[in-house]
């Protein structure tokens, strides 16, 4: 079984130009992964070649509040377009939107309405990525460490969701270093959300760096996901420890199964 490996850019090679480190990516044989996409140089970043997975799927809005939902949505039309210039076909989403890591409208508790509008909106991103040729995958994220006051975002809610949504092109982004703070249980994790996976993200806890650096033993992740016929992305989304390039051979190393 062969993963496709990518790496996201936002977070190797940081004291290199944003384009060198794609470069760099690539030349060492992953696909790319990229955080937000309007702030970035879309015609320069495909020049160099790269093979791109994923970017974020929308700018504003609270996947959860009707307030603010039909924002999620027209922002998504705008991803959609970017999207085509990468040729990405998986667009990131959380259920609330971040702002420099935390919840731009922090809630502590979820609520019913909340699942609600997120089914409706998550169903309407389902149609408009049908329609376009893409998959909207909604991240799991830890409210522990990194994500304060974003509510459904544990990955039990978010396998929830997508489950409840069922719609072909609406999917999980599994993060394994988030499931792994405050959740764990990582391989009957992947395991109980197969279908409703469309890319899988990893990095090491603590420290959110490459795999081996941490209490995750991801060589037993990759068997699972091999067994049960897992054949799509493995992203890393993690710093690293050191140099990029070890750290990257060491991510390479864990996913070769």
């Amino acid at each position: 079984m062969t993963f496709q490996l990518a790496v996201s850019a936002e977070m190797v090679f940081t004291d290199l130009p944003f384009l060198e480190r794609v470069r760099r990516i690539h030349d060492l044989g992953f696909a790319v992964e990229i955080w937000s996409w309007d702030d970035k140089d879309l015609a320069a970043l495909r020049a160099t070649g790269a093979t791109f997975t994923s970017m974020t799927g929308y700018l504003h809005g609270d996947l959860i509040d009707p307030q603010t939902a039909d924002e999620v949505v027209r922002t998504a039309e705008l991803s959609i377009k970017a999207a085509e210039t990468l040729g990405v076909t998986r667009l990131n989403l959380h259920t609330a939107e971040l702002v420099d890591g935390n919840a731009a409208r922090p809630r502590q508790r979820a609520a019913g309405p909340m699942w609600l509008t997120a089914l409706r909106t998550l169903d309407r991103l389902g149609d408009l990525g049908a329609a376009n040729g893409v998959t909207f995958c909604v991240e799991n994220l830890n409210t522990i460490v990194d994500h304060p006051g974003v509510p459904l975002a544990r990955a039990k809610d978010t396998l929830a969701l997508v489950e409840a949504v069922a719609h072909p092109n609406v999917k999980m982004m599994l993060d394994l270093y988030h499931a792994q703070i405050g959740e764990g249980n990582l391989v009957e994790l992947v395991r109980r959300c197969g279908d409703a996976i469309g890319e899988i993200q990893v990095a090491d806890v603590p420290g959110r760096c490459e795999p081996g650096t941490g209490e995750i033993h991801y060589p037993a992740v990759a068997r699972a996901l091999r067994d049960m016929g897992f054949d799509g992305t493995v992203g890393l989304e993690g710093w690293a420890s050191g140099d990029s390039v070890p750290a990257l051979e060491a991510f390479r190393a864990a996913f070769t199964v």
